[in-house]
């Protein structure tokens, strides 16, 4: 088993190598003068079970490269097999054509990864679970959920929480995070006017006096989890807090979450924490090293994933 880093998230790959008690194999993906993307492994990989740690996060396209040309580097170095390591999959929000002459650039993605020479794919939280079928490939899409529960669970001791839904499409995942904590559920039912922007209508469900727990897959702009915060106090809510699994916190995210009503964010590490974030007072990050380490693991030695999840 080999595990190589490329550089959009070189700490995680660290911390899962770190884990699996395996070094990361000596590889380096860089630039030419044209900022052309190269790499070159410099150990032997012949015949080896190889995994490819790679978010496509900001800036995504020169990270997709990445990923595309050290997988056809691992290719032509004869892997056994290859596995795309990607905690965050970017791109996933277009899922679908949302208009006339529009693309669907997930499944283009997906289509690149599959021709650079993939074997099977390991992800986190996809936007769009039905991504997975954009693969012919074997795709391994990790909750979140057991990374975030035990901070969840402690916050749910201090009084009477409630899982709220941002929007009506994280439903099922709010529900997900209800049941397991044993909570009331609530609904943010909200307009979105154009991409990036959205309006607050109402809150669907009682928080009044009730520590409100918002839950997303990811946070772009932070401006759909700042204008659900808000209504929820306007709706008697005691305090909110957002659990999320990807950290995008494009543009001034970061400082307007922290003039929000938000008291605490909790975020996943598949995105490499900048600077704004890394001293941000009421945003925090949790490790999934352990949690896609275990996953890796697994797919080694052809051992079931999803107990991972019970």
């Amino acid at each position: 088993m080999k595990i190589i880093a490329c550089n959009s998230n070189l700490a995680l790959a660290k911390d899962i190598s770190k884990y699996l008690k395996i070094p990361l194999t000596k590889a380096s993906i860089r630039r030419f003068s044209d900022m052309e993307v190269f790499a070159e492994i410099h150990e032997n990989i012949r015949g080896e079970d190889v995994f490819v740690v790679q978010s496509t996060s900001y800036p995504a396209n020169d990270h997709m490269m990445e990923l595309l040309v050290t997988i056809d580097a691992l290719k032509r170095a004869s892997a056994a097999r290859i596995t795309a390591v990607i905690p965050y999959f970017g791109y996933a929000r277009q899922d679908r054509k949302t208009g006339p002459r529009t693309p669907i650039s997930a499944k283009l993605v997906a289509n690149l990864i599959e021709a650079a020479g993939a074997d099977r794919v390991l992800t986190m939280e996809l936007h769009a679970s039905q991504i997975q079928g954009f693969f012919n490939i074997p795709v391994d899409n990790l909750i979140c959920s057991p990374v975030l529960l035990p901070n969840l669970q402690k916050l749910a001791k201090k009084g009477d929480v409630c899982i709220t839904s941002p929007d009506v499409g994280g439903v099922v995942r709010a529900r997900h995070f209800a049941k397991k904590i044993e909570s009331d559920l609530a609904i943010i039912d909200k307009r979105r006017e154009k991409a990036g922007v959205s309006e607050v209508m109402n809150v669907i469900g009682d928080v009044d006096g009730k520590i409100c727990i918002m839950v997303d897959d990811m946070v772009d702009s932070g401006g759909t989890l700042c204008n659900a915060a808000e209504a929820l106090i306007k709706n008697g809510a005691a305090e909110v807090h957002a659990y999320a699994c990807h950290g995008v916190l494009s543009g001034g995210a970061v400082a307007r979450i922290g003039g929000s009503k938000i008291t605490q964010m909790v975020l996943t590490d598949t995105i490499q924490a900048t600077e704004a974030l890394k001293v941000s007072e009421n945003i925090t990050q949790v490790s999934v090293a352990k949690f896609l380490g275990e996953a890796m693991a697994r797919i080694h030695d052809s051992r079931s994933v999803s107990v991972l999840f019970d």
